[in-house]
């Protein structure tokens, strides 16, 4: 654990970045007052179905297709740009409120329906922890809102929606919250996590540039757990997120009528590295989230991938 940097110096060393683009990610629509944030880790009710829309199709498979399939790198595209109302802000459940802004600078108000939601949201932090999956809410002038938890550190926001008239869009921007910061490490690559009482493993060869699945088995007591209920329009939801840019990749879900205990998702890592994976899986009424961490075209397993099951990594 590196020791704590006070946020101001923090912040004077991220001016650049944060002055030249606000960019990156990807996720989930519209929330209630009472609806808690959805965190990395933790169990929440969810009373209403949805699906995730996960916008632009994958590549085919070739170094220019695995390429394309890394989204929200830009705070701005295609004419409209993602604004935060407060790009700083203190610690604790705050109210995170934002605009798209168009080509004129005005808040779009108007979306298109993907999978029953207008805007699917993410928050997380830049060391990849405090993973939330929220539902904002539009407001007539064109605002979304919802509320966050946040700790001290440099945040990311990334929106995937598409407005009225145009394209699906992945637009990112970065938050940063005032305090005494103490980054936490990647740490070990980890292919299992347990979460209240759950135990969620990942399988699968991890090839760089081509699409390939990986699947999520879910178990408890030692028994595949073979009665998950739909979440988001599919039996579970995978957000993916490379180290270092926070790059958002494309999973999508192997559409079957029964899953069983295991998710497959067909995705594509278009570059060697570490990436973090975040599992949203609903069961008993109430979704939780697990958590991996790989290593991609790397020396250590097949396909260039090692991995270690003993522990988080997070």
């Amino acid at each position: 654990m590196s020791t704590p940097v006070r946020i101001g110096a923090f912040v004077a060393v991220l001016a650049v970045v944060f002055g030249l683009a606000l960019g990156v990610g990807r996720a989930v629509g519209p929330w209630e007052d009472t609806e808690p944030a959805e965190s990395a880790g933790h169990g929440h009710a969810e009373d209403e179905a949805g699906a995730a829309d996960h916008g632009d199709e994958h590549g085919s498979g070739d170094p220019a297709g695995a390429a394309a399939a890394v989204a929200g790198l830009a705070v701005s595209a295609d004419g409209h740009t993602l604004v935060l109302a407060d790009p700083v802000t203190t610690p604790g459940r705050q109210q995170l409120a934002f605009t798209v802004a168009d080509a004129d600078g005005a808040p779009v108000t108007a979306y298109d329906e993907a999978h029953e939601r207008d805007l699917h949201l993410i928050v997380l932090r830049r060391d990849l922890t405090g993973f939330q999956h929220v539902h904002p809410r539009l407001r007539a002038d064109g605002t979304w809102t919802v509320p966050v938890d946040l700790t001290t550190g440099a945040w990311r926001v990334l929106a995937d929606f598409t407005p009225t008239g145009g394209g699906p869009l992945v637009l990112g921007a970065d938050l940063l919250v005032g305090g005494d910061y103490d980054p936490t490490p990647l740490g070990a690559d980890a292919r299992s996590d347990r979460v209240d009482g759950y135990e969620v493993t990942l399988d699968g060869a991890l090839p760089v540039g081509r699409e390939a699945p990986v699947t999520l088995t879910v178990s408890r007591d030692g028994e595949g757990v073979r009665d998950l209920q739909p979440y988001l329009g599919a039996h579970g939801h995978l957000v993916v997120l490379r180290e270092g840019d926070l790059g958002y990749l494309h999973a999508h879900p192997v559409d079957v009528e029964d899953a069983g205990s295991g998710i497959t998702f067909d995705t594509t890592f278009p570059s060697a590295g570490r990436y973090r994976l975040f599992l949203d899986f609903k069961h008993a009424g109430v979704v939780r989230t697990a958590v991996f961490t790989v290593s991609v075209g790397t020396e250590g397993g097949p396909d260039g991938q090692s991995h270690d099951d003993s522990g988080h990594g997070h």
